[in-house]
């Protein structure tokens, strides 16, 4: 990658952009030293579809990013997402050897508790640990050390699609990139945008993406409910694009220039140029008839949001409230819509304690590659039970470049 040991590459394959984030790994923080982003089209709601176009653009964005930080990338860190991503909660239990918590009792009782029965065409990405019983104790974060006979893990699994994690590996392969580990986009966006205070207190992160909107909630410093929904920004487009009668890509255009969430920040005197389809000249509407387009589908995607956390009682965690992030949470009023929906604190979610970053750099869609880089720079606890592995989706890696090896 480069001849700095300590220098890291995150790489977001998303359903609207392909981006790529280096870093530099320092004693107390991460510094960002280069950035590549390109728009994606080769894939749909967060899942590769068209392996060329998928190439193409991490080709691209690693070009960018290469330039920018005056670096050779070989080695990524990569994010996965889509509907396909779902999560449980497991527990596993075990006796302890000679009394006493090892590190090799906190392997067995984690393997325990992911010893559960899931589809053949599924692999476990993430086992996310939540808290450890030694005999009748509960709430223990750090079992080392202590004392007991009986060992209890509950943890939370993260699962997703075999071949979507095949195709994500396949497409950096074929740009000469190793895949490290991956990670799931939601989680590596809360580590971008999240404190440990809310994370601590309870927290719901609302990534609102293009192809998808992800749902992670954490509660006394651990996930407690992962969750991804097959609506997003590319949906707003089409809305526009139906609509006004315009194109897609000045539907894009509009939304991103023009769109406010909320009827409450738009105002009859302000007017936009609407393109025309089939060479008829363009109009100009008034800003308010866009509002009224987006304002539906912002709450619908709300409301589904909130539908989810009553069904699994999620909402029960959230003192913090939620946190917005992802490149819809860009849109003007978004905050207030989810303040009807929910009626809960909000907040849009922007990176935190990255050096480096320019303020055009520090925006909620870059969260996903920003909180890759940041959980491959230290023990982070979505990869820190892993045991000797180290990551529970390291073995699978290496099954997946031997698989595409021999074509490369």
């Amino acid at each position: 990658m480069s001849s700095k040991s300590n220098i890291i590459v995150g790489l977001d394959i998303g359903t609207s952009s392909t981006t790529v984030v280096v870093a530099e790994v320092l004693e107390d923080s991460v510094k960002i030293l280069g950035v590549g982003k390109t728009p994606s089209s080769g894939l749909r709601k967060g899942v590769v579809i068209n392996i060329e176009g998928t190439v193409e653009a991490i080709s691209k964005a690693v070009g960018q990013a290469e330039r920018s930080a005056n670096v050779e990338i070989s080695t990524v860190y990569a994010s996965i997402g889509g509907a396909h991503v779902k999560g449980f909660n497991s527990n596993g239990v075990v006796p302890i050897k000679n009394k006493e918590v090892s590190k090799h009792d906190i392997e067995r009782v984690i393997e325990a508790a992911k010893a559960v029965a899931i589809p053949s065409d599924r692999e476990v990405l993430h086992v996310l640990p939540q808290e450890f019983v030694i005999d009748s104790q509960d709430g223990i974060r750090q079992p080392l050390g202590i004392s007991g006979v009986r060992l209890e893990a509950k943890v939370h699994i993260v699962t997703g699609s075999i071949t979507s994690a095949q195709n994500v590996v396949k497409c950096a392969n074929r740009c000469s990139l190793t895949v490290r580990d991956i990670v799931v986009s939601s989680l590596a966006s809360g580590e971008a945008v999240l404190s440990p205070e809310e994370k601590e207190l309870g927290v719901c992160l609302v990534d609102v993406g293009g192809g998808t909107t992800d749902i992670v909630v954490y509660h006394s410093g651990s996930v407690r409910h992962v969750a991804v929904l097959p609506v997003g920004g590319n949906h707003l487009t089409n809305d526009i694009a139906a609509g006004l009668r315009t194109p897609i890509a000045a539907a894009e255009d509009i939304k991103q220039r023009h769109a406010t969430a909320s009827l409450r920040k738009a105002h009859d005197d302000e007017i936009i140029e609407v393109p025309s389809t089939g060479g008829r000249p363009p109009r100009v509407l008034s800003k308010q008839v866009l509002t009224e387009i987006i304002q539906p589908r912002v709450e619908e995607i709300f409301h589904l949001v909130h539908r989810e956390l009553l069904r699994t009682g999620a909402d029960e965690y959230l003192t913090s409230g939620i946190v917005l992030t992802g490149g819809s949470a860009n849109l003007e009023g978004i905050e207030s819509i989810a303040q009807d929906v929910f009626h809960l604190p909000i907040r849009v979610g922007l990176p935190r304690n990255f050096k480096g970053l320019s303020d055009t750099d520090n925006l909620p869609d870059l969260s996903t590659a920003l909180g890759l880089v940041r959980i491959a720079s230290k023990e982070n606890p979505i990869t820190k039970y892993s045991g000797n592995s180290g990551s529970f989706f390291k073995n699978f890696l290496r099954r997946v470049n031997e698989w595409f090896s021999d074509g490369m």
